[in-house]
């Protein structure tokens, strides 16, 4: 007699199955987003302060008689130094926010590069070139500051937690399985047309590191994720998929910077790092939602101010690239006479 009152019971006991959080969780979801961002933030300023000062380290041993080798120098080692602790903090931000935030953050390297460029570059520039030069390089920063600022504000608040089984569970959904159908196709179309037609387009190529890095940060949020629960006293690597991660993830990554190492011998520097950066961030974007589902939820208002904030972001970068000057072979792009008298360590 007691077993229907019971069971209607039960049911209104269970937690809801809407996709919208509790205000305590949203509140909480806002911090992750902020630490995970400012993470990400930081890690490509410092990945970028580091190239530059390896760089310029080069640059000092090159244009002088020091018989010393680059990496016997106190500067090359500051450089790998940050660029590690960059890296980390680039790793760790994908732990705590969704891959959707973390990837176009990538502006921040263009933005700081750019900026020490103008800073520390040796060129002379007539007053008619400073328009065409500066003030578009300029403008690109505020466009994407202002686009990194609309992607923090409204991104995707998913925080999944990385446990071996939801990362199974999503890796066996149709969904991304059918993804990963279409991406392995397109893949394979896009390396037969750069193997055998010879289709060295920057298009063609830098696909093809899209695709691959949109599987890198895939893997590297399934990875960082696990790590930080396993810290947190939640193990997660007993989980063979904690394994098969890593793996994919350290295999897409070699391959991308190979691919990316063949473009760089035939295009310019700067036309790879816009058009990368438009292609990579998309399709990883697309990725993310797909994978992680991070904008499962989300309101047509926030969704439509995310896009509006990366296609903002990607304007700022096309023009804070479109300009740069090409490098010539054995000019140093920084003036000996713009840096401080110092000895190469």
């Amino acid at each position: 007699m007691d077993r229907a009152p019971s069971a209607a019971l039960q049911l209104r006991q269970l937690p809801p199955t809407s996709s919208a959080h509790p205000v305590g969780e949203v509140s909480f979801s806002y911090k992750e987003n902020l630490i995970g961002a400012l993470l990400a933030i930081f890690g490509h300023l410092v990945v970028s302060i580091a190239l530059n000062l390896q760089k310029y380290c080069h640059i000092r041993l090159a244009g002088s008689k020091d018989p010393r080798a680059y990496f016997k120098t106190k500067t090359w080692w500051l450089g790998l130094f940050l660029m590690l602790l960059g890296e980390l903090g680039v790793f760790a931000s994908y732990a705590f926010a969704p891959l959707s935030l973390i990837v176009p953050l990538s502006a921040v390297s263009v933005i700081a590069s750019a900026i020490i460029g103008i800073i520390f570059i040796k060129e002379k520039w007539k007053p008619k070139d400073f328009l065409r030069r500066y003030v578009l390089s300029f403008v690109g920063c505020g466009l994407a500051i202002v686009g990194t600022y609309l992607l923090v504000t409204f991104a995707p608040n998913s925080h999944e937690k990385m446990t071996g089984e939801n990362i199974t569970k999503h890796l066996v959904s149709w969904p991304f399985l059918l993804y990963m159908l279409v991406e392995i196709v397109l893949f394979c179309l896009l390396l037969y047309f750069y193997k055998e037609k010879n289709a060295n387009n920057i298009i063609v190529i830098l696909l093809l590191v899209a695709l691959l890095g949109s599987m890198t940060v895939v893997t590297v949020k399934a990875v960082a994720g696990m790590l930080v629960l396993s810290i947190q006293g939640n193990l997660q690597l007993d989980y063979p998929i904690f394994y098969v991660m890593f793996v994919c993830m350290v295999a897409t990554a070699v391959y991308q910077a190979a691919f990316l190492s063949q473009a760089s011998q035939m295009y310019d520097s700067s036309l790879i790092a816009s058009v990368g950066y438009i292609l990579s961030t998309t399709i990883a974007i697309t990725a993310g939602a797909v994978f992680y589902l991070d904008f499962i939820g989300e309101d047509a208002l926030h969704i439509c101010m995310f896009a509006l904030g990366c296609l903002i972001a990607f304007l700022g970068v096309f023009l804070i690239t479109r300009n740069r000057k090409k490098a010539i072979p054995f000019e140093p792009y920084i003036s000996m006479d713009a840096m401080p008298d110092e000895g190469a360590g």
